[in-house]
């Protein structure tokens, strides 16, 4: 694990997570039951286009992702005052010295972390109504523990005007070690190709 010390969303943040797969879209590459996802090919071409203009894409900030960044301090202070557990906020986890797999995990704990969703009204009903983690946030989730190396990772679902969501996710060793290989075999496609479209890259 190799911890790089950026504020997440900053142009550095998004330099250093550009054309390399994280957590947070670990989805497109394995799905919550280990198949590989539909999406893999797409997410594989739109991280060799980040490589071959040596940036990250211009991405849209939908109202629900701003809502989300707006709340999130709000919502970390109350997991720390309600658990009584010190959060420790970083910028981006790379799984080893290579830097070609990375998470940017909501904040780390002692033997955990965390992940915060902060959902319009009808999607926190839909959560309490579950409860525990949901079935989306599995991949991301496993994978951050899988590259920061934790044994648990606790998910809070908040909204300021309704009860919070709160689960602890357990480290799944087996589906883990499912991502590991789907993930690595991404990667290793992922190199073969950025070898052959080398002589397209853009000169920096």
């Amino acid at each position: 694990m190799i911890i790089l010390d950026v504020e997440q969303g900053s142009e550095e943040w998004l330099q250093a997570r550009s054309g390399i797969p994280t957590a947070s879209c670990f989805d497109k590459i394995i799905t919550s039951t280990g198949k590989t996802s539909t999406q893999a090919e797409a997410y594989m071409n739109k991280l060799l286009g980040e490589w071959l203009i040596g940036r990250p894409e211009d991405s849209y900030a939908s109202e629900a992702m701003q809502r989300g960044n707006d709340l999130e301090p709000e919502a970390r202070a109350f997991y720390e005052f309600d658990s009584d557990i010190s959060v420790e906020q970083v910028g981006i986890v790379y799984l080893d010295e290579k830097k070609l797999i990375a998470c940017s995990p909501d904040g780390l704990t002692k033997n955990g972390g965390l992940e915060i969703k902060c959902p319009s009204a009808g999607v926190q009903v839909s959560y309490l109504l579950k409860g525990g983690l949901p079935t989306k946030y599995k991949q991301q989730v496993q994978g951050c523990m899988w590259v920061c190396g934790r044994d648990h990772w606790d998910f809070v679902a908040y909204h300021p005007d309704m009860d919070p969501v709160r689960c602890r996710v357990d480290r799944d060793e087996d589906y883990i070690i499912s991502m590991c290989v789907s993930v690595n075999t991404f990667v290793d496609k992922m190199l073969e190709r950025r070898e052959k479209l080398k002589h397209h890259r853009r000169k920096s």
